[in-house]
């Protein structure tokens, strides 16, 4: 029966135990934090019983990937490359708004995020193009241009309606190159034409924004709810219908966490800052071993308790233990993709789980230091534990490459020990 198991949930234990503790926490705490949705849809068992079958099929869909020898997912690469290509494209034309943005596509009654596919596909081809063009020295100069020239379009697509998600991409990307060793001035070259970059792009976020601001504010700024009240609209979800509509949100994302000073609590405007507020007290109301799975009281009033500030209610449910254990669960997962990388025979496979590695815990880390107020709101869910479809299955997908890395990485070990 054992090995019967073990045949099924092959590669690295400790990824496989680190998946499971998310997914556990994740069922739990998505189920706790969906009080919003089970009150507007009167299903209480609903939204978990979709996100428990997103989960297994999540877990399926890692199991399969895992079985798939690393060298043909370079095969892959092309059809992924069409693939975001094309979705990107059409989320822009015809996507469906989610707060203010067009980020998913409908297909045959199920929807998708085009960019969660994007990710995935820019590291692989990034792990490729560094793999092939490694030297004695480090990697070849023109392996910077040919990453360039596919990651520079791709994070615009995403950018122009998730810039968050762009930027991210950009950091994992970046921090493969230089483990890639990509030649440092090349990298230096490119820092400093980002920095430029980023001031224009700050400059026309807060003059374009505050123009945008204006248009909203002549906007219906409250919603009619079903039993003819009027409820407060969240200012990140209104689109103003011109051509800059997200500079809006960013600015006011941007002057919220950067400009406005602290103010006592009682002259503190919750209603317009009620994601961030709602947050800090779920973690100021926590204590140390907090208030206990599916206790929360500060559910009910973040929008997006189940998604991107469910960090906020695991640190009111479980405490800063709790929390620190969800934040141990990811720094042990990108350990042992460093350490499983380092055993790899061939370029490609390190490099490979390395970049996705990046790409879950780095996402993790904006979700969590957006939620204890250390980064200005991003909308980023945490990976592997907010509610999602095609992220979370997405996500597992990753973790089901990273198994398979590490299972080609165990056999090349056990090779070499056989030969000593």
């Amino acid at each position: 029966m054992n090995k019967k198991i073990g045949n099924i949930f092959k590669g690295d234990k400790v990824i496989w135990m680190v998946f499971f503790f998310l997914c556990m926490i994740s069922i739990v705490e998505v189920f706790s934090a969906s009080s919003n949705l089970t009150y507007k849809t009167q299903n209480y068992m609903g939204p978990i019983f979709y996100h428990t079958v997103m989960i297994i099929i999540g877990v399926a869909v890692a199991v399969v990937t895992l079985n798939v020898p690393c060298r043909y997912f370079k095969l892959m690469t092309p059809f992924l490359l069409i693939i975001s290509a094309l979705t990107l494209l059409w989320v822009l034309i015809g996507g469906e708004s989610i707060n203010g943005a067009n980020r998913v596509i409908s297909l045959l009654g199920f929807t998708f995020q085009p960019s969660e596919i994007a990710k995935g596909t820019m590291v692989l081809i990034t792990a490729q193009i560094l793999s092939a063009m490694q030297r004695e020295t480090g990697a070849d100069r023109k392996a910077f241009k040919y990453i360039m020239l596919i990651l520079l379009p791709t994070t615009f697509l995403i950018g122009i309606e998730n810039l968050s998600t762009a930027a991210l991409l950009f950091v994992v990307i970046m921090l493969m190159m230089f483990i890639g060793r990509v030649p440092l001035l090349q990298m230096g070259k490119l820092v400093g034409a980002l920095a430029v970059v980023v001031a224009v792009f700050l400059v026309l976020v807060l003059t374009l924004g505050g123009i945008e601001e204006k248009r909203a504010a002549e906007n219906q700024m409250t919603e009619v709810v079903g039993d003819g009240s009027q409820k407060q609209v969240d200012p990140d979800a209104i689109k103003s219908g011109g051509v800059f509509h997200r500079f809006y949100t960013w600015r006011n994302r941007l002057l919220k966490h950067f400009v406005e000073k602290d103010v006592p609590a009682e002259e503190y405007d919750i209603e317009n800052n009620f994601q961030v507020g709602h947050a800090n007290i779920a973690i100021a109301s926590s204590g140390i071993v907090g208030k206990g799975p599916g206790n929360s009281t500060e559910r009910d009033y973040l929008p997006q308790a189940f998604s991107d500030f469910i960090y906020a209610i695991i640190v009111e449910e479980m405490g800063i233990f709790g929390a620190a254990f969800v934040a141990f669960l990811y720094i042990v997962l990108l350990y042992r993709a460093a350490r499983i990388a380092s055993r790899c025979e061939n370029n490609f496979p390190a490099f490979l789980i390395m970049g996705l590695s990046l790409l879950l815990v780095i996402q993790a880390t904006f979700n969590m230091m957006v939620a204890v107020g250390l980064a200005p709101v991003t909308g980023q869910p945490l990976p592997l534990v907010s509610k999602g479809g095609t992220s979370t299955i997405i996500n597992c997908a990753y973790i089901g490459v990273i198994l398979s890395v590490s299972r080609s990485a165990k056999m090349n070990v056990e090779k070499v020990r056989s030969k000593e």
